[in-house]
């Protein structure tokens, strides 16, 4: 049995966080013509949700097969990203739909 190399794990795991990091930019409400609507941002969200399933799936089954390039780390990293995004839109669908709810209950 091998030993984890700590350090590469920590050096990999900080590699696969970077891009998931919002510039600051991005958090500033956007200037001119250049604003999405909600319901395409919740569109591009789901299919980002969808496709990082897909994604942890196949790295699963790569590691289940024994595939020679198939990492330990990697995977139950990507497992984890697509748990904690599937539990994010489940939890704003719900709050959509609690929203929802309120507005047809207020009274005209």
């Amino acid at each position: 049995m091998s030993t984890i190399d700590v350090n590469n794990l920590l050096a990999q795991m900080r590699q696969m966080t970077a891009p998931a990091r919002m510039p600051e930019t991005a958090v500033q409400a956007p200037v001119g013509g250049g604003a999405k609507d909600f319901s395409t941002l919740f569109r591009q969200s789901i299919a980002a949700v969808g496709n990082s399933q897909m994604e942890a799936g196949q790295m699963a089954a790569a590691f289940e097969r024994g595939d020679p390039g198939a990492d330990l780390g990697r995977t139950m990293i990507a497992v984890q990203k697509a748990d904690l995004s599937l539990r994010t839109t489940v939890a704003v669908q719900n709050k959509l739909v609690d929203a929802y709810k309120d507005i047809m209950n207020m009274s005209v």
